[in-house]
């Protein structure tokens, strides 16, 4: 029966992508079957952890996220939890061997998020490792399916591509950061001052996370390169367009990438793949 309650555990994980995230739910889906699952059980504990601190306000975030750290831990120890979601998570982190440092810079992380903080370059760095390269490693474990060598070749670019991502998250919820959060993650900008040099600097920092990454996704398996890659032309779909924003528009509005254009990238994707164009 156990066989049985793995199955549930796994299919919630599988729900809380969907219902949070239906661009990385398509990339996800794309995967090979062998491998889907473990990344959805990814994606399900760093989205739990990041809602505690994200939107859970009227209670005591600090300890919720506490509780769910050691109950995470406690779960990879005893390889079950009757909490579905890491029951799923600690499978995946047992059946690759997913270094627990990485867990824990993924937790630290979050728990910057719990008060606001004015970042220096140092801060900033450090963040950006912990709540976007490290989940791009734990999904790294699972692409090459646990090989040492494999991982420590791509490691690289995986931190390079999740630097991407972050960043690119960070100039689309500007708005909702600074006004709900109190956030403010890029160093040396000011609350609710932010100009447009300051934004051409980042873009550019982001261009170059691109250009290296991408370097790391022709040596991915071809179990999971279709799918980073469909997930890279997404995220960098949105690069170009925030370019084309004044840093009022990234301050009113959150910028987004309609059905239309998310269908032409993946079909587009599907033929650079389909004929080993990347």
């Amino acid at each position: 029966m156990k066989d049985l309650f793995d199955q549930v555990a796994i299919q919630a994980s599988v729900n809380v992508t969907k219902a949070y995230s239906t661009s990385f739910f398509k990339s996800v889906s794309t995967l090979n079957s062998s491998i889907r699952n473990d990344i959805h059980a990814i994606y399900g504990m760093v989205r739990f952890a990041d809602e505690i601190v994200d939107t859970f306000h009227e209670f005591d975030k600090a300890v919720l996220l506490e509780e769910f750290k050691q109950d995470t831990f406690t779960a990879i120890e005893r390889k079950i939890s009757l909490n579905p979601i890491l029951n799923s998570f600690q499978a995946t982190v047992n059946r690759y061997n997913i270094d627990h440092q990485l867990i824990e810079q993924f937790f630290f992380s979050m728990e910057m998020d719990l008060t606001p903080l004015e970042y220096n370059k140092e801060m900033y760095d450090h963040y950006i490792v912990g709540s976007a390269e490290v989940v791009g490693l734990m999904c790294l474990k699972v692409f090459v399916l646990g090989n040492d060598k494999t991982y420590e070749d791509l490691k690289y670019y995986a931190r390079k591509l999740g630097a991407a991502f972050q960043k690119i998250n960070f100039l689309r919820d500007l708005k909702d950061d600074w006004e709900g959060l109190g956030r403010v993650y890029f160093p040396e900008i000011e609350e609710g001052e932010f100009t447009t040099k300051q934004k051409i600097e980042i873009e550019k920092e982001i261009e170059l996370d691109f250009q290296e990454a991408y370097k790391g996704i022709l040596l991915l398996p071809e179990t999971c390169k279709f799918s980073v890659y469909l997930a890279y032309t997404y995220y960098y779909k949105l690069l170009l367009k925030i370019k084309t924003k004044k840093v009022d528009d990234l301050m009113s509005n959150r910028i987004r990438i309609p059905n239309y254009s998310k269908f032409f990238l993946y079909f587009r994707s599907y033929l650079a793949h389909s004929f080993n164009m990347i």
